[in-house]
């Protein structure tokens, strides 16, 4: 999910295994824990000079069970040995510290599970992307109850139980919010079924999940052998089917054969792409189809996209979210969600 709702769940870790002891400094070394999978951005870059396989890297193993193993074991010894000096020595233990980085760093792949970008949480051994599709990216009826409990946690004293009391209402409120994505996901998926078979829609899967900022307003994709469907459904209209769907056309056919960073990519986008030719040779639009449209009545205003051009034996993508979305785009938006 954003990198806010994850230092927040990381500041919530970080309170639970050592806020009795250390108080405040728990939330903050909590979050530094939370944050570290998502350094993987940078790491990418660091280690590619091609987008496409620094794209490829994140969510990978820093979003593993295996990393958060060997990162709480390393980041535990190493802030211990520092923290444990002058008026700090003997208040924790190195034991606390591992916990607390443990905590923090395993439940934020765990998170970024429950959205449609995919977190490989079997790396290196599998580059299976573990996907729920039950929430958004970023949403703030999951993170904001969660980050009003934590700040005026703040302000109480570690040893008092109302600190306590508010670390637990911060967690119970946004894990009964995950609940609720996870019901309303099994009611979307059979809408969308339902409405495939009303349309007689020859499909071979499809896939549903939350637009960005709410659960109310739903995407789908449908794969047929040469072509995608897409249509959105809110849980706010009249009528529990999707009323329009956008026909989308592969055009995989437009790059020969599956060169290994069509490949990376196809695998990225768990096969839901498409592609369509630009003005310049040897470069396509890449549509990773998984991502909503922000215009319902335009089927271009996919907000996943990105070119790719050959150079050499290798494609290169330019970087990430190239799509251009205007206030239209987002008006169009937020009247859909109201349903109709």
């Amino acid at each position: 999910m954003d990198s806010i709702t994850q230092i927040v769940l990381g500041a919530a870790c970080g309170e639970a295994v050592l806020g009795k002891k250390i108080g405040n400094r728990a939330l903050l070394f909590g979050a530094i824990g939370g944050t570290i999978p998502d350094l993987d951005v940078f790491v990418g870059k660091l280690l590619f000079n091609n987008e496409i396989d620094a794209m490829a890297f994140h969510r990978g193993f820093m979003h593993s069970f295996l990393f958060a193993i060997l990162a709480a074991v390393g980041f535990g010894m190493l802030v211990f040995w520092i923290y444990n000096r002058g008026k700090r020595y003997g208040m924790t233990t190195q034991k606390d510290w591992i916990w607390l980085f443990f905590a923090s760093i395993f439940t934020h792949p765990i998170l970024d599970s429950f959205t449609a970008y995919g977190t490989q949480l079997f790396a290196p051994f599998s580059d299976y992307r573990v996907a729920f599709n039950n929430i958004a990216v970023a949403d703030p009826l999951y993170t904001l109850p969660f980050l009003i409990a934590l700040i005026i946690m703040m302000w109480v004293k570690r040893t008092s139980k109302k600190r306590r009391l508010l670390l637990k209402i911060g967690l119970g409120v946004s894990s009964l919010y995950m609940l609720f994505t996870l019901i309303n996901k099994y009611h979307v998926h059979g809408v969308y079924k339902k409405s495939l078979e009303l349309q007689q829609i020859d499909y071979v899967r499809f896939q549903t999940q939350p637009t960005i900022l709410n659960n109310i307003l739903w995407y789908g994709i449908a794969e047929t052998t040469d072509a995608y469907y897409v249509g959105f459904y809110s849980i706010l209209d009249a009528d529990p089917t999707v009323g329009k769907w956008h026909f989308l056309p592969k055009n995989h056919e437009l790059i020969q054969g599956m060169p290994k960073d069509l490949e990376t990519l196809a695998w990225f986008s768990n096969g839901y792409y498409n592609l369509n030719i630009t003005d310049t040779p040897n470069t396509f639009l890449f549509k990773d189809l998984r991502y909503p449209l922000m215009d319902e009545n335009d089927p271009n205003s996919s907000i996943f996209k990105f070119t790719i051009t050959k150079k050499n034996e290798r494609w290169e993508a330019t970087p990430f979210y190239s799509s251009n979305v205007n206030e239209g785009d987002l008006d169009a938006f937020w009247t859909r969600i109201k349903g109709i």
